[in-house]
């Protein structure tokens, strides 16, 4: 009795060829090795800035005491850029 074609077995080599790891090719964009690091250190550096200006603000009003009020749009400026590098992300 003849087998129908739909239960023919695919050949294994097609699957393991799309198992192996995607290696970049030259003309693909790859992530730099600075981006993940300073992205994320800046947006853990605005929220240290504005955790610290809360808890002193009545007392020392650190980080910079001088700009006052500012050290809040300085924090969230350094948040924004961190997510502003987030759009570099391949």
């Amino acid at each position: 009795m003849p087998e129908s074609k739909s239960r023919n077995k695919k050949k294994v080599t097609a699957k393991a060829e799309k198992a192996e790891a995607k290696i970049a090719l030259p003309g693909e964009a790859v992530n730099p090795r600075w981006l993940a690091p300073v992205m994320v250190g800046l947006m853990v550096l605005g929220l240290a800035w504005i955790v610290t200006f809360y808890l002193t603000s009545a007392d020392l009003g650190l980080p910079i005491p001088q700009i006052g009020q500012w050290n809040l749009a300085v924090g969230f400026g350094l948040i924004i850029v961190g997510f502003g590098l987030t759009t570099r992300w391949r």
